[in-house]
């Protein structure tokens, strides 16, 4: 599978929080690590709110592989590092209005630290 379905989309929009557990270098998966997601039209996107000193971050952009589980999805992933200005932008967006009830947390995830982590999400 190299796409979402449009139910998964939906289901991963609607759901609150993910758990990511990239790979690491020996092939067996981290811990799952709970963060948000976001979407933007079909892509699905997550940030380190730590940075990139964020652990699950490190472990993701070294293995550019793990797996997620959300809302009853459980899927393998490839991680791809995204640092389009204008995506990122639409991506400040889907999480300011995705999680405006936790307003105090947002400013951290659109601050230049967490959008210079932004990765996209694909199926494998």
């Amino acid at each position: 599978m190299t796409t979402w379905t449009s139910d998964q989309l939906n289901m991963i929009e609607h759901t609150g929080e993910l758990h990511i557990q990239p790979q690491r270098a020996n092939g067996r998966l981290r811990a799952p690590t709970t963060i948000w997601a976001v979407r933007e039209g079909d892509g699905l996107f997550v940030r380190s709110y730590n940075g990139p000193d964020g652990a699950w971050f490190r472990t993701a952009k070294a293995s550019g592989v793990g797996r997620i589980r959300c809302g009853g999805i459980e899927q393998d992933v490839t991680f791809t590092e995204i640092s389009d200005r204008a995506l990122n932008d639409r991506i400040d967006d889907a999480y300011r209005t995705k999680y405006a009830a936790a307003r105090a947390y947002v400013p951290p995830m659109v601050a230049e630290g967490a959008r210079a982590t932004t990765l996209q999400l694909t199926p494998r």
